[in-house]
């Protein structure tokens, strides 16, 4: 018994060598037993074969390639405010809410950023988006409503501020290419392009203030837009888009900004006091001629415009150079009519036919600037010189 099971266990070893010997002695396969050779991407057979040729770069023209540019150099210098103010719930309790977005510039490594009054009117808090999504609080540095412009400031490490240069708009010209970059309806630095449509356009301040001197371009600008930055082709920032002219409320091709050297001259102020010192004359509430024809007529003036002095602020440059308010009343048409005030015909030798001409008139002198006036009184033309003072803070 023994010896057949020997038998077996040493035909089993013989039967296995003899398979062996015929399934991997090399003399006796052929080239087609061979298993395929596996190449990895990483190995050495690989990257000896011929690379797949890259796809060209796409043809961009002249102007394309200086608006990818200027766009990926200058748009993180560009940021996104949102505006939260108080409102009242039911039980009459102060609520915060959100207000709206705009935009604005950065202007300097400081964290001081350019945007406009209206922009950050009534903020309750600031908060500024940057470029890497990061979001944080701003403080007011100052702010001008009669030229729609404010600084405000964030605190962050200076890597991540990119500041856009301020360039000038003296030698401005219409046609000249532009481009806009801001939030438009919170879509965060959005680029549009246009030209310069026409120049020394005048626009009017919430608070009957004319800003003079305005760009106007056809590059889209809409609601959200404001306070964000208008460049020219060097990626310097020539205006600060502030309104558009529309009857629906978006773009139709008719954009503002706030000319660049305005700009300078207000935030220069702006950083140094949190203010601009501005002039006035103290005159309240005078009233147009030309809008009351009816006036002129029934005091029997021989004028059909100017302004007819009505109060007179006290202490004031008016007050001081002796401008004459009213002295009595009329009934003229079933209407108090102030009388005895002067006519103010002329500032400077021009005429004036409304209280916003007039401020805007005065708003071009500084506190200290002399200038004339040409009023009637009595019946008589006169000159009156009033030293203008700068407009009194609460």
């Amino acid at each position: 018994m023994k010896n057949l099971i020997k038998v077996a266990f040493l035909s089993s070893i013989i039967t296995a060598a003899l398979v062996y010997v015929i399934l991997e002695w090399r003399p006796l396969r052929s080239e087609t037993s061979r298993p395929p050779e596996v190449s990895w991407a990483s190995s050495s057979t690989a990257s000896s074969s011929p690379a797949a040729p890259a796809p060209p770069p796409p043809a961009f023209s002249e102007d394309e390639r200086n608006n990818i540019d200027l766009y990926q150099r200058y748009s993180p210098g560009v940021v996104n405010i949102t505006t939260t103010t108080l409102a009242y719930d039911f039980f009459l309790q102060p609520v915060p809410m959100e207000a709206g977005t705009g935009s604005g510039a950065i202007i300097d490594t400081e964290g001081r950023i350019v945007t406009n009054y209206h922009v950050i009117e009534g903020a309750r808090r600031l908060e500024v988006t940057l470029s890497d999504k990061t979001k944080h609080l701003a403080k007011v540095v100052g702010a001008d409503r009669n030229n729609d412009l404010a600084v405000i400031q964030i605190s962050v490490p200076k890597d991540k501020l990119k500041p856009i240069p301020i360039g000038t708009s003296k030698n401005l010209v219409v046609g000249q290419k532009v481009l806009a970059i801001g939030n438009p309806y919170g879509l965060e630095r959005t680029l549009t392009t246009g030209i310069i449509s026409s120049l020394g356009r005048s626009i009017e301040t919430r608070n009957n203030r004319i800003i003079e001197g305005v760009i106007q371009t056809d590059a889209a600008i809409n609601p959200g837009n404001s306070g964000g930055p208008l460049l020219n082709s060097s990626g310097e920032i020539i205006g600060i888009n502030t309104a558009i002219y529309s009857e629906s409320g978006g773009s139709v091709g008719i954009g503002f900004a706030i000319p660049a050297d305005t700009v300078r001259n207000i935030t220069g102020d702006l950083i140094k006091l949190g203010y601009v010192p501005h002039a006035y004359l103290g005159l309240y509430a005078p009233i147009p001629l030309a809008d009351y024809p009816m006036i002129a007529e029934g005091l029997r003036l021989n004028v059909d415009y100017g302004l007819l002095v009505n109060r007179i602020l006290p202490g004031s440059p008016a007050e001081r150079a002796g401008v004459r308010g009213q002295t009595d009343v009329a009934i003229i048409n079933n209407v108090r009519v102030p009388v005895g005030g002067d006519i103010i015909l002329t500032f400077e030798g021009r005429k004036i036919v409304s209280q916003t001409e007039l401020n805007s008139m005065v708003d071009k002198f500084k506190p200290g600037d002399r200038i004339t006036l040409g009023v009637l009184r009595g019946g008589r033309q006169l000159d009156v010189t009033v030293t203008l003072a700068e407009v009194p803070r609460n």
